[in-house]
């Protein structure tokens, strides 16, 4: 079993930066694959990012390269997404999951979300 609590999200300009943190709990924290999904108002969640159980491999959505990084601390039990040059459409509430298969992420347990607004 594993537990996930975000953190980080907020309001912030279009341009700005987060970072959003999803601790975990559980011994086997460092056995799962982790990601982040987002889900916009009256659309489906999508997949963002993930990172291998390593932290070696990762894998983003198209549209955040180059703006969003991954990366997970094993030793704070902590996965984190730093997102840079944030744009209104990344208005979205954020979840993270812990699960398998970076480039097809399945979730098996998943946060609550944080919400994060991009204001224009």
């Amino acid at each position: 079993q594993v537990q996930l609590v975000e953190s980080g999200g907020g309001l912030v300009q279009a341009g700005g930066s987060l970072r959003l943190s999803c601790a975990a709990s559980g011994r086997t924290f460092r056995s799962y694959d982790m990601g982040w999904f987002r889900q916009a108002p009256g659309k489906e969640r999508e997949f963002v990012a993930a990172v291998s159980w390593s932290g070696g491999y990762t894998y983003y959505k198209d549209s955040v390269k180059g703006r969003f990084t991954i990366s997970r601390d094993h030793a704070k039990n902590t996965v984190y997404l730093q997102m840079n040059s944030l744009k209104p459409e990344d208005t979205a509430v954020y979840y993270c999951a812990a699960g398998q298969t970076v480039r097809s992420f399945q979730g098996t347990y998943w946060g609550q979300g944080t919400q994060v607004t991009v204001s224009s």
